[in-house]
């Protein structure tokens, strides 16, 4: 695996950190711990100066990357049609977008190669539900009720089988997965800990505004794309769920997010569009950054090490 930690040491999410393979195990154990629901402990002092120095090291890791990205982001539009439109024009144009890995694990990748993507995933998943949860904390009214409904829906609309979480666990389990952080490329890991630098602290609030939008408006080609492929592989119906319910969602949401969340913000708090603008193409960036990363592995005739596991029936 030594050649994918090396591969985009000079790419926008890697900041110019020397070793961004340390950074982000370090970060995405960290987040791991820090987010867990616990109980009061005597050691909470010594808690307290860990979750220091490591929000030190996620922000120079987040303002790092931020220097990245700015000649992207320099001639955004601020007026609201104007970024609405830019804003939209990601879904064809953003970094990333139409990645040939998808056509690929759509028309060719074997279910071993399969799994081994789907693992890395599942590493990257920081919890769309909680990113959202957390985001909300605060915005003005129109945006922050674009957000419960998406959180909402999320949860299943109260249906605790419709909860989206879930879905994807049931392919986790179902495909036999193990996603760890010993087994996940670095580049994973940086697209986890980034959305959830931005969604847990307030400064970068509408960083997660647009990070969270623009997964809406990129994700349905890419898990139609997914979905094929696991239908084409002879995976059962409800293994595929997560993947072929997103793949019709996430196109509603998007418009949603865009016309009530994006355009009042736009309108009545230009300000923070720039933000928006950065986390937008931050999350594009680290999306790109991994799909080139899953390519130079699956492509070069690797193999996960996990054993295949048995297809089920629908």
């Amino acid at each position: 695996m030594g050649m994918i930690q090396g591969l985009g040491l000079q790419s926008a999410p890697a900041a110019g950190f020397a070793d961004p393979n340390s950074l982000h195990r370090g970060l995405a154990r960290w987040n791991r711990s820090r987010l867990s629901p616990s109980t009061p402990r005597n050691d909470w002092r010594l808690e307290l100066n860990r979750d220091l120095r490591m929000q030190l090291k996620e922000g120079e890791f987040i303002e790092a990357f931020r220097a990245r990205v700015q000649d992207e982001v320099s001639a955004v539009p601020t007026d609201p049609d104007g970024f609405i439109a830019w804003f939209e024009g990601l879904k064809d144009t953003g970094p990333g977008q139409w990645d040939p890995l998808f056509d690929w694990l759509a028309t060719q990748a074997d279910l071993d190669q399969m799994r081994w993507f789907l693992t890395q995933e599942a590493v990257g998943e920081a919890g769309f539900d909680d990113l959202v949860a957390m985001t909300q904390v605060k915005l003005p009214d129109r945006p922050k009720l674009e957000l419960a409904r998406n959180y909402w829906d999320e949860m299943g609309r109260g249906n605790m089988g419709g909860m989206h979480g879930p879905m994807l666990d049931l392919t986790v389990k179902g495909l036999e997965l193990t996603p760890t952080l010993e087994g996940a490329l670095w580049q994973a890991l940086a697209l986890a800990n980034t959305m959830t630098a931005f969604a847990t602290t307030r400064r970068y609030a509408y960083h997660s505004v647009g990070a969270l939008g623009v997964v809406e408006l990129t994700a349905p080609t890419r898990v139609a794309s997914v979905a094929a492929g696991l239908k084409r592989l002879g995976v059962a119906p409800k293994l595929r769920k997560y993947f072929d319910l997103h793949a019709v969602l996430d196109v509603e949401h998007s418009k949603a997010w865009n016309a009530e969340a994006l355009t009042p913000l736009a309108r009545d708090h230009p300000e923070v569009l720039p933000a928006i603008a950065e986390g937008a193409i931050m999350r594009l960036r680290c999306g790109e950054q991994c799909f080139e990363a899953y390519r130079a592995f699956l492509w070069a005739g690797a193999r996960a090490s996990q054993p295949v596991a048995l297809k089920e029936s629908a």
